[in-house]
């Protein structure tokens, strides 16, 4: 798995850290003082950026797309286009926002809903750039976006295998500097239907950082990803689950936002090494309860070692490690030896 520099001081991948995205979406309603309460939030909760969304309406959709009705439980308007516009920041507001983060002191973004957003972040000179699941089949934005040199982090919902693998070798062409996330796009998405075994396919077959963007509702998927390798995780980040809006349901609270950050580095620490190995803090209850070979009933020198006459015991003092039993059997004693008497090296040959 390779590693993607963020900021002189920020990498994915490799042994760094997991990488936490706390994902704003438009969880913040169309209020800059709710996004700036949530940016707040992502730095108390832990997470390692925090991530808008940014739209060029008349690039993403068509007129007739932004003029249908839309009354929805959710909708800001009365089509879809007043919905969407109430929910864009201009960019005098992002870069408002982009200066409390700062301010803050935590790494922010957004995903690139299109190519003039995407220049506009640029121009917003962010440490990298989200491609979203609804550009997963977006080949022309790709090849666009990759052309930049700009790291990106590239949510892979709603295609399959071959089109992720075409992603990879569109990006892979010009850099390495991007990571793929293991998604499915859902709102939430039902348990059964994570599928999170796809991130060990995907560490099999790219060479980049993986990762996981989750809708599902809870943290323990999430959890789970990142106990199969993922490198960034992103789930949304909402100050109440109640509001307007279809990323609400599947939001984590800023409570709930930082018991997975906590979460998440306790599994980090947990995972260590693959070599199994007898460890420090193990060495207390090795000499409380492991057990030895002792004698199983009073032999004499020069008698044989019979499989009845040794019996695995934790003993005082201790005697050889009970995984030797079979290396005793059948051997001499030079030694008188008394019932449960411990058995130890020397005692025999």
């Amino acid at each position: 798995m390779g590693e993607v520099k963020v900021t002189d001081d920020v990498w994915i991948g490799g042994s760094h850290p997991c990488f936490i995205i706390a994902e704003v979406g438009q969880n913040h309603q169309g209020d800059i003082e709710v996004a700036k309460k949530l940016i707040k939030a992502a730095k108390e909760a832990g997470a390692s950026c925090v991530k808008f969304q940014k739209t060029c309406l008349n690039e993403k959709f068509t007129k007739k797309y932004l003029e249908r009705p839309y009354d929805s439980s959710n909708s800001w308007g009365k089509t879809y286009g007043e919905h969407k516009r109430h929910l864009e920041f201009s960019d005098t507001q992002y870069r408002e926002l982009f200066k409390y983060a700062q301010e803050v002191g935590i790494l922010v973004t957004a995903s690139a809903m299109d190519m003039v957003s995407f220049d506009a972040l640029l121009n917003l000179k962010v440490p990298f750039i989200k491609i979203g699941s609804g550009d997963s089949n977006n080949l022309l934005f790709l090849k666009y976006a990759a052309s930049k040199k700009i790291p990106l982090v590239v949510s892979t919902g709603m295609v399959d295998k071959q089109a992720v693998k075409t992603i990879y070798d569109i990006i892979s062409a010009v850099h390495k500097n991007f990571c793929l996330l293991h998604c499915v796009s859902a709102y939430p998405v039902p348990y059964e239907d994570c599928n999170l075994t796809v991130l060990q396919d995907y560490k099999n077959t790219f060479d980049v950082p993986v990762g996981y963007s989750g809708q599902e509702i809870g943290t323990a998927v999430a959890l789970g990803a990142v106990a199969l390798g993922a490198k960034v995780i992103e789930k949304h980040i909402t100050l109440d689950k109640g509001l307007k809006g279809t990323d609400h349901v599947c939001s984590l609270t800023p409570a709930e936002f930082a018991q997975l950050v906590r979460d998440v580095r306790v599994i980090e620490a947990s995972l260590g090494t693959p070599i199994k190995r007898v460890v420090t803090s193990e060495i207390p209850c090795i000499d409380k309860l492991q057990k030895s070979l002792v004698m199983g009933s009073t032999k004499n020198k020069g008698e044989i070692l019979y499989p009845g006459d040794v019996k695995i015991k934790v003993a005082e003092p201790k005697g050889l490690n009970a995984l030797h039993f079979d290396d005793v059997i059948y051997k001499t004693l030079v030694y008188d030896k008394k019932e449960d008497e411990p058995l130890h090296e020397g005692d025999f040959c």
